[in-house]
């Protein structure tokens, strides 16, 4: 990956795509529906992380708005048959997260319902990735980041945390250590400042 990630001005956006201006120079790049509905609107500063996909007649920077869009993705590409061009699409018709916990549980039936997903492919994606992500993932972890009542509160804190500089990773963890002991307070500011003590 020669390009973790770019910081600019959103220029222009569309639900597959956006364009970013970078010190003048501007980007296009391919986004996924969920990242499309995260990310703010024209004229405001954008981070995207990103991933170059480089062949020998072309380069494509992708961009994701978190860890968990942008490992799906990369790990959907290693798969022979899909390329980044399907693991966009199929990213687009589902949650991240969901996704490795469909993966998980060998749920074929979910992963079918999914646009882009027919039942070979299904079986081939759980072949191919469900050793991958229950290494990285317990079912515990990723229960916590499903919680319907706080992951719109979740999302809110990461872009202001993010923005702020931090890492999405150390965010996870602080967020899910106030969720354990504490719950999470519905102010949001006043979680931003609990994060923010332990950042």
């Amino acid at each position: 990956m020669l390009i973790d990630s770019i910081k600019g001005t959103l220029v222009k956006k569309n639900p597959t795509s956006v364009i970013v201006d970078v010190g003048g120079i501007r980007l296009g790049i391919p986004i996924t529906l969920a990242t499309f509905e995260k990310i703010p609107n024209p004229n405001q500063p954008v981070e995207l992380l990103t991933y170059l996909h480089v062949r020998e007649d072309i380069m494509v920077l992708y961009g994701f708005y978190d860890d968990h869009e942008r490992d799906v993705f990369m790990q959907l590409n290693s798969i022979s048959g899909i390329g980044p061009r399907s693991a966009m699409n199929i990213l687009s018709g589902t949650d991240p997260i969901e996704f490795k916990k469909k993966i998980i549980d060998s749920d074929v039936a979910s992963l079918t319902s999914i646009p882009g997903i027919g039942t070979k492919t299904a079986k081939r994606i759980i072949v191919e990735l469900k050793d991958k992500f229950t290494d990285q993932d317990t079912g515990s972890d990723l229960d916590f980041l499903l919680v319907s009542d706080d992951k719109d509160k979740i999302d809110d804190v990461m872009k202001v945390l993010v923005s702020l500089g931090y890492k999405r990773s150390a965010i996870n963890q602080v967020i899910k250590k106030l969720v354990t002991e504490d719950g999470l307070d519905d102010n949001i500011e006043d979680i931003i400042k609990g994060a923010l003590k332990l950042l």
